[in-house]
């Protein structure tokens, strides 16, 4: 590797270095605030560091990655996203006895994995990222070992990405051996001139789908999500539902452009299929739970589907919406699962729809900002949400998708009902007084507070305001080489 790679790789290798040193500083002194303080700032270091990226076209580090516009904006998301979380998880955990310093290691490099993905160009380091992504997961979700379902809820996703990592793994192989290459470049050279694709290499590729699938927990790979959603820790279910979810849709996007898999009628059935069962399902079932986190889980099923019709659209417009979509996305559900891990004591996380009963009485400002989230999940005018299922409903449009558009509407406005059932519970008037908050100390009220009203700016000004993100990402796309319109 020259110095030059090492400058493009700059934000992995901040990351890396903040775990190794976070590794050191926990083995000598036990500090929650100084290895938070650390996490913190090795986001943010690395967020920095992407502004040296800025203006480039593609500069690749053969065979493995590929550093261009759309990777660089990728990763700042997520590094934006995890800092964030960062922040909320310092709230949450600050309150609780457990020996919270590795929480950050691990939250690192999940990250870390994430930003490996999105850059990733071959099928040893798509690999690598996702494996680094999954098992930092693992011990994230069971952290709290002492919760109720805390244990059930890591089992189960290790057990689900365990299938994720044979499927893919499987998929990989037989691609490999049908075309002789595992990068992307050599697999798009290798499949120019076929029509259709071959019944091994087609299977190779299902199997590969079917990886991804469980990642991103789409139906019908979606089995345990919610089972983990409801065990793991406020903050980690934040992370889970955004940053994992931005890494494998980053290299199925790229994946997919590279090769030009668009061409092929069989793979966009299956997708097609994907999607308006993941709508259907998400909504359906999130319709019949009282448990604020599974609705939420649910929800995340169903938006996956609505990213997956402008997934189908295969050009520069569906990028363009799926990447403003997870943007808005992004603000509102580390939003509203930062008003969960807001409201959560030390015993549990504040799941139940009783928690929220007269919310709006007792913390008006709390209930008001999970409210725009809500409202934001929806898709309600003024809000990001809205802004980000036009855009997906414009690129449908535009490739005349015409039974997903439809599925999308109809599924938005079944899914507006459990939305509005949370609200009206947060409405109710208290049956008596409210009881006294108890105060929290100025850094706790500075992490959890400050960043939830972050956040609601953010949702407010995306949903009033979109141009400037839209101009944004469109600047980035026409300059990314496999992005540009077909």
């Amino acid at each position: 590797m020259t110095q030059t790679d090492f400058l493009y790789l700059m934000p992995l290798i901040i990351l890396t270095v903040a775990a190794l040193v976070n590794m050191l500083v926990v083995a000598a002194w036990r500090n929650h605030k100084i290895i938070y303080v650390i996490t913190a700032v090795s986001f943010v270091a690395a967020f920095l560091s992407l502004f040296e990226l800025r203006g480039i076209t593609a500069y690749t580090i053969d065979p493995l990655f590929v550093i261009d516009s759309f990777g660089v904006f990728y990763i700042g998301l997520i590094l934006a996203t995890s800092l964030l979380i960062s922040m909320l998880s310092y709230a949450y955990f600050e309150q609780r006895e457990e020996q919270k310093e590795e929480y950050y290691i691990l939250l690192i490099l999940s990250t870390l994995g994430a930003c490996t993905l999105v850059i990733s160009t071959h099928f040893a380091s798509l690999f690598l990222g996702l494996e680094v992504l999954s098992v930092a997961l693992y011990s994230l979700i069971s952290y709290l070992r002492g919760r109720e379902h805390s244990d059930e809820a890591g089992v189960k996703y290790l057990i689900l990405a365990a299938f994720s990592s044979a499927f893919l793994l499987f998929g990989m192989a037989l691609v490999y051996f049908s075309l002789g290459t595992m990068s992307f470049g050599g697999i798009a050279a290798a499949i120019t001139d076929l029509p259709t694709l071959p019944l091994l290499l087609l299977t190779g590729f299902g199997m590969m789908i079917v990886g991804i699938g469980f990642k991103l927990s789409v139906v019908p790979f979606h089995m345990w999500t919610p089972d983990v959603y409801e065990g793991a820790p406020a903050p980690v279910t934040a992370f889970i539902a955004t940053v994992s979810k931005a890494g494998v849709l980053g290299i199925l996007i790229r994946f997919f452009m590279e090769v030009d898999g668009f061409r092929y009628p069989t793979l966009l059935t299956i997708f097609t299929i994907v999607a308006i069962a993941s709508m259907i399902a998400g909504n359906l079932l999130a319709l019949m739970q009282t448990n604020v986190k599974r609705i939420l889980a649910y929800s995340s099923i169903s938006h996956l589907g609505y990213l997956l019709v402008a997934f189908l659209a295969g050009n520069q417009m569906g990028v363009e919406a799926i990447t403003f979509y997870l943007v808005a996305y992004f603000i509102t559900t580390v939003g509203a699962f930062g008003v969960v891990a807001m409201l959560s004591d030390t015993e549990r996380d504040a799941e139940l729809l009783e928690d929220y009963r007269s919310l709006l009485w007792r913390r008006p400002w709390t209930a008001t900002a999970f409210t725009a989230m809500l409202l934001s999940l929806a898709g309600i005018p003024l809000t990001a949400g809205f802004v980000g299922k036009f855009y997906i409903l414009a690129a449908g449009v535009n490739t005349q998708q015409w039974l997903l558009v439809s599925m999308l509407v109809l599924n938005s406005i079944i899914g507006l009902y459990y939305y509005i059932k949370i609200i009206a519970v947060m409405f109710q008037q208290p049956e008596a007084e409210a009881e006294p908050r108890e105060r929290l100390r100025p850094s706790i009220y500075l992490a959890s507070v400050g960043t939830l009203a972050v956040l609601t700016l953010l949702l407010v000004l995306v949903g009033v305001y979109p141009a400037a993100l839209v101009d944004a990402i469109q600047n980035i796309f026409s300059s990314a080489p496999a992005f540009v319109a077909k």
